[in-house]
Formats: structure tokens, sequence, C-alpha cells
């Protein structure tokens, strides 16, 4: 018997188990059952709440495991709702709340409802992930969409003109920015005859993005499938499709790696807001709606982390019977 809670940020949701008190002894194999939402308790996957490892300056840990059972580093609305659960359950009273993942520990500022508990809650995704070694993206003979040294707009037509392949205008004067070291923007990949333009960003996890003037004429269960098993991305890649509205306020959808089409991806969100100004379509405070609802992301200049804010709801609790 394993007690468990459901939580869900704008709908990205999970089965939590408070590893304080419970032990899962192959979390890999219960996330495949738990996770199925015909036979199962149902979400895109199951997240850990465990003890800090001595040293780590975290508070709690999170372990989290894909619907498939693959492990990722990080969640961006699955942090949140960690936060939630330790702080509400006074498994750490503490704000900021600083929780331990395998991308390293995120620090997560928490908003209140009247009585108390968790409503929402800003996290500290820390700085983005750009270099192709690091994300990974496996480019072989491809040459950077970006040199070191070089503007990004240099390398896609001249600033201030066109960005990419895909014809799309620079919004309200916004620029593509200088990137300091290679990266991977506007980079043509051909999928069953269809070129898109990828931006790539790793947030603790990799992340392909990809702008497009309509999202319903995506197929999305065709494309991101292919997509995340391309062998340009050797650890599999989350995909994005994004249409954008202004330099402020864009509508994203989502392939998850290793869960398929969600409501909703925080890293995901965070990714598209650097990839908004890496190519010039967004600025560093931008509006993201989502399926399951909208977050609110911001690259700061200053510490160049990327912050998060949204929601963090608590659905049921009971008893897993395996």
């Amino acid at each position: 018997m394993l007690r468990f809670t459901k939580m869900h940020g704008i709908g990205n949701d999970y089965v939590y188990v408070n590893g304080f008190e419970e032990s899962v002894a192959d979390p890999a194999a219960l996330a495949q059952v738990v996770a199925d939402r015909h036979f199962g308790v149902g979400g895109d996957g199951l997240i850990l709440i465990l003890p800090p490892t001595p040293g780590s300056g975290g508070d709690v840990r999170m372990r989290m495991f894909n619907a498939d059972g693959s492990e990722s580093a990080m969640c961006g609305n699955g942090v949140r709702c960690v936060a939630k659960f330790a702080y509400d359950r006074g498994l750490a009273r503490v704000n900021p709340i600083r929780v331990e993942t395998a991308a390293g520990v995120r620090v997560i500022q928490l908003a209140f409802d009247d009585d108390g508990r968790v409503r929402a809650a800003t996290v500290d995704m820390g700085e983005p992930i750009l270099d192709p070694e690091r994300i990974p993206v496996a480019l072989g003979d491809v040459r950077l969409a970006v040199d070191v040294g070089l503007p990004a707009a240099n390398m896609l037509g001249g600033m201030g003109a066109v960005v990419g392949g895909m014809g799309t205008p620079l919004i309200d004067g916004i620029q593509a920015m200088d990137v300091p070291l290679p990266a991977v923007v506007n980079l043509p990949l051909t999928i069953d005859g269809r070129t898109f333009d990828i931006t790539a960003v790793s947030m603790g996890n990799p992340h392909a993005v990809i702008y497009v003037d309509d999202l319903a004429a995506v197929n999305l269960s065709d494309l991101g499938p292919k997509i995340e098993h391309h062998p340009m991305f050797p650890q599999r890649v989350n995909v994005h499709v994004v249409r954008v509205h202004d330099a402020a306020r864009v509508t994203m959808a989502t392939w998850e790696r290793g869960s398929g089409i969600t409501l909703a991806c925080g890293t995901g969100a965070s990714a598209v807001c650097v990839a908004g100004v890496l190519t010039g379509r967004s600025g560093r405070t931008l509006d993201a709606q989502l399926p399951g609802g909208r977050l609110q992301l911001e690259w700061r200049q200053s510490d160049n982390h990327v912050y998060m804010t949204g929601p963090a709801t608590e659905v049921f609790s009971g008893i897993w019977p395996g």
C-alpha cells in the first residue's frame, strides 16, 4: 500500500509520493502503471519528494519520472508542486524553499492563499544552456546557426531584417541578441519533406522550439515523436510549437519527452522565453499561454537566470494498492 497525492501545475499533472514516509523500490516501473489514465491514477508521470542529499543545500529533493518510466532532471511545473507539498505539510517550512533536483538546486519563492497554503510560486530556473554539446544536440557536419562571437542575426540574413527561414519579421524593433558562445538558433530540420527551424535550449532538460503561424496546422502527435527521437537529439528532446502574438505574449503547445502531448511544460515555457530573445521574436519578459493555463517568464539580464511564475494545485490524495 502506497499513499500518494495527485497535483498539477496548469494541467501538467503528476502522482506525488512523500518519500519522507513512503518507500518506492522501483519508481520507473511504478511511474508507468500509476500514470496510465485508464488503469492507473493518471498523470504525466511520477514525482518523489525526498530528504535532501547531505551538503546539497536543498530543503527537499525531487526525482521525476515520465509516463514511460524514463527519468528526467527537472520539471518546472512539478517543482512548484513539490514546493507546495513540502511547505503545506511541514516538510520544509521556509520561504523561499530550496528544492534539490538532478539539474541542481532550484530556489522557489512561495505565494499564499488567505488560509496560509501555497497557491503559486516563482521558480529560479537557473541559467539556460545554449552550448549544443551540453543540451545535447548532435550536429555532426552541420554548421552551427551561431558561431563564436557572432550576432545571431549575422548568420541568419542580417540584423533588423528577417530572422530565420520562416519569414517572421522582428517584432516591435526587437533584435536577435548577441550570443557569446555556439548555439543552435533557427537551424533547419527536415521532417517528412517539411523543413522546420529549430532553436535548441536546455533548462536542465533539452528543448526544441519551433515558431509557426498557425498552431492548429501542426499535427503535434505526428511531429512530436519524430523530433523527440531524431538522431540530432541523442538524449531525446521536448518539442514546442509556438505562435507569437506580440513581443510579450505567445501561445504554445508541447510534446513532452517520455510523456507525449501535455497541457503544460514549465521548463519548456522557460526555453521558449529564451528562444524568443535569441531569435528576436519576443522580449525578456513573456506571458506564455499553454493549453492548461498561463505562465509568466522572465530571462533576467542581471543574472542570466530565467524566472517562472505559475500556480500549484492539489487535486486529491489516495492509496495505491500495488
